[in-house]
């Protein structure tokens, strides 16, 4: 069929397979060096408990089959083997059909760690790649020409994250509608990267710039998606750069990433190809049939579960970051409907000492990415995701988000768990554990221009008050006090 395909973003399609491709490898690779000691067997959220309590059919994985962390690390390895192939061009090597298993079984084995990753894994960005994974089955390879249907369910994606973000700004925190946000959001964020600092220290009128140029780059550029070409083209292009420039002002995983993978396949290659010197398309064959009949079925199934997302869109009670099924099919998305205007740090902290007393000396632990000594310029880590920091952001917030978690966490800081180590990036215990652990909530603030001067702090903190009283592993848990 002629209207089934469109030889003209057989280049954009490629980019956007193989750049996809590199952020499943991420996503493996930090599955594989951070499970263990996250929902191992003797993590802090164990996989074995949570599948005790929830059925197959709410959190559909190949490990309701069998867990082992043997078994999980094999799954996120071969994962990552089989990311950086596709990554590397395999999946354009093969026949068509190899290569839709390829990427199917990607998204099997991803699908399979998000749905046993419990509070670890409940960001947006799971199931947007998770989203995008699902689609890019039914790309095809170049042997045959990208088919329109994808093409165009790939911008009602690229749509909803941005439309939604956007809507759930303006339903929101106030502050997005007077055009003062970011006077707070660079400081506030969940975690800054190395040039935060001078975001946050740009002009109050810039940042009401900022505040309105996000307005139109995520409510009035996603509808021009489903224009002609170029206007499709150039739309793209504007959420590419207004993604980039949260990219360079703060870490937040592959989310920024996804976006720009994801709003590729819009850019007309043939379009491209006339301002700059790129090659000629390959020649394609025909299309095969049963592949034509399985892109129609997965767009008919799109369109149905679109239902849940778009009403979700049109409600006054809009969700950020929810799936309506299982299998993390057509989400809905959004997010920093409300900004926080302080910022707080659990700082943990542990002793050798056997007594606590008024003159115990405590020692810091330092995350490797959250803001911890003030004197450390914040780092850049996204795309990588460091999960246990971005919790550490949430606990701070309303010690809620930790209870599940928390007191495993200090009680594994106290045997000096190797995994959980691994995790930080300095141990001040690397002889023998500690005694007691605690953690202090502080309020942190970025230093001002004069201070950083003077100091060279790139933070200035407050102590807030205790956040875990000192607790020792004899009689671990009788003395772990929580607010």
């Amino acid at each position: 069929m002629e209207w089934f395909a469109d030889s003209g973003y057989w280049l954009s399609r490629l980019v956007f397979q193989r750049a996809l491709a590199a952020l499943y490898l991420v996503a493996f690779l930090a599955a594989a060096n951070q499970f263990r000691a996250l929902i191992g067997e003797r993590g802090m959220t164990p996989v074995p408990f949570f599948l005790g309590r929830v059925p197959f059919r709410e959190a559909p994985s190949i490990f309701h089959f069998h867990y082992s962390d043997r078994f999980f690390a094999a799954v996120a390895w071969t994962g990552a083997a089989l990311s950086a192939a596709v990554a590397g061009g395999a999946a354009d090597a093969v026949p068509l059909w190899a290569s839709m298993l390829m990427w199917a079984a990607l998204w099997v084995l991803y699908l399979s760690i998000v749905n046993v990753g419990q509070t670890w894994y409940g960001f947006g960005w799971e199931s947007l790649l998770l989203e995008a994974g699902f689609l890019a089955v039914f790309l095809g390879n170049e042997r045959t020409a990208p088919p329109v249907l994808i093409l165009w369910l790939l911008r009602w994606l690229v749509f909803r994250v941005e439309f939604g973000a956007g809507l759930i700004k303006m339903r929101g925190d106030r502050c997005w509608r007077d055009l003062t946000c970011l006077h707070y959001h660079h400081e506030t964020q969940p975690m800054p990267g190395p040039l935060s600092w001078y975001f946050h220290h740009l002009p109050r009128p810039l940042h009401r710039v900022e505040v309105a140029a996000n307005h139109v780059a995520q409510l009035v550029v996603p509808v021009a998606l489903f224009t002609p070409q170029p206007v499709a083209s150039i739309a793209a292009l504007a959420i590419i750069v207004t993604q980039l420039w949260l990219v360079v002002s703060g870490n937040f995983a592959w989310l920024n990433w996804v976006t720009i993978v994801l709003a590729l396949p819009a850019v007309n290659g043939a379009l491209a190809a006339d301002l700059l010197p790129l090659p000629e398309p390959p020649e394609f064959g025909g299309t095969p049939v049963w592949f034509e009949v399985l892109v129609i079925a997965a767009t008919a199934l799109v369109v149905v579960l679109s239902y849940w997302p778009a009403r979700n869109l049109l409600s006054r009670a809009q969700q950020m970051n929810r799936s309506f099924n299982a299998f993390h099919l057509v989400n809905t998305y959004g997010a920093f409907g409300t900004i926080s205007r302080t910022r707080r740090e659990v700082v943990v902290e542990g002793t050798d000492e056997p007594e606590i007393t008024r003159d115990t000396e405590w020692r810091e632990y330092e995350f490797k990415g959250k803001p911890g000594d003030p004197a450390r310029l914040p780092p850049q880590v996204a795309p990588y995701h460091l999960r246990l920091d971005w919790l550490m952001w949430f606990a701070a917030l309303s010690p809620a988000y930790s209870r599940s978690w928390f007191l495993p966490f200090a009680e594994r800081l106290l045997e000096n768990d190797r995994a959980t180590l691994k995790l930080l990036r300095s141990n001040p215990f690397p002889a023998t554990p500690p005694t007691h652990v605690r953690a202090r909530l502080y309020q942190y603030r970025f230093t001002t221009w004069r201070e950083r001067r003077a100091t060279g702090a790139w933070w200035h903190r407050t102590l807030v008050g205790e956040f875990l009283q000192p607790v020792a592993l004899a009689g671990y848990g009788r003395s772990a006090e929580q607010p």
